[in-house]
């Protein structure tokens, strides 16, 4: 299941929190994903968090991509039009603003579960 969150209110969290909030949204983000492509062989979000900080971030860049690829794919399914989100992501996170592409994750989401 899907829940809807409020983007503005992830951000403000993971801000006081120091960045804490955000590996539970990294988390929750992989797992919603997931049930949205409805795709067997993915990573859940707890490992995916672990590979991230074990490959100093290498594995989180190719997260990034894949989370794209995923969310296109789901709105393909469902009739929407999309675009490359996996590169948008992969730059965004490589310019380090991985909260701007959290956001944008989770609205892709929001609308996937309405």
């Amino acid at each position: 299941m899907v829940q809807q969150r409020n983007i503005a209110a992830c951000i403000v969290f993971s801000i006081i929190t120091c960045g804490i909030y955000s590996l539970y949204w990294f988390i929750v983000l992989t797992d919603e994903a997931n049930a949205i492509s409805q795709d067997s062989n993915n990573t859940s979000g707890g490992i995916a968090l672990l590979l991230t900080i074990v490959t100093c971030n290498i594995y989180g860049l190719y997260w990034m991509y894949k989370q794209g690829e995923k969310l296109d794919n789901a709105k393909i399914e469902r009739g929407i039009p999309s675009s490359n989100s996996g590169i948008l992501y992969l730059i965004l996170s490589l310019l380090g603003l991985n909260i701007i592409s959290y956001a944008l994750m989770q609205n892709e989401l929001n609308k996937l579960a309405s």
